[in-house]
């Protein structure tokens, strides 16, 4: 598996944390497992194969992050979305941009433009276009206005 596949799967379950009521742990740790990977790969080719323990601790380090800051992550969604209620942002979209906000603030060992990059591809395979563009825009703008980079 490689980093992007392990960062799709993470804005996965990023995403679930807006719908369950378990917690980040109980979440984490029912879906990271051989045989969660393997009921979703019937519908989901990015299940195909399981994390190594590097991939896994990964992934529980960036939906953790995500969890613990999303109230900061959402700030920084919302000052940039202009023209955008977040409301209106659909929580796919949401969830890809929080992944890649909490890699560009508190992961220093990946550039800011990976992030924003796999951001982008994560989104062509789930937003429409006009979504993906407002992605890349507030990404990009958030980097230039809250980085040193």
């Amino acid at each position: 598996m490689v980093r992007n596949t392990a960062r799709e799967i993470a804005v996965h379950l990023s995403y679930e944390l807006s719908f369950t009521d378990k917690s980040v742990e109980e979440l984490l740790d029912e879906r990271l497992t051989p045989e969660s990977f393997a009921a979703l790969a019937e519908e989901d080719p990015l299940y195909q194969e399981t994390p190594n323990a590097k991939q896994a601790d990964y992934i529980r380090r960036l939906v953790r992050g995500v969890a613990d800051h999303a109230p900061e992550l959402d700030g920084y969604i919302a000052k940039y979305s202009k023209g955008w209620s977040f409301a209106r942002i659909p929580l796919v979209a949401s969830a890809i941009m929080r992944v890649a906000m909490y890699e560009i603030l508190y992961m220093p060992d990946i550039p800011h433009g990976a992030s924003i990059n796999e951001a982008v591809e994560i989104a062509k395979k789930y937003e429409t276009p006009e979504t993906v563009k407002f992605i890349n825009g507030i990404l990009g703008t958030f980097v230039r206005q809250e980085t040193a980079e």
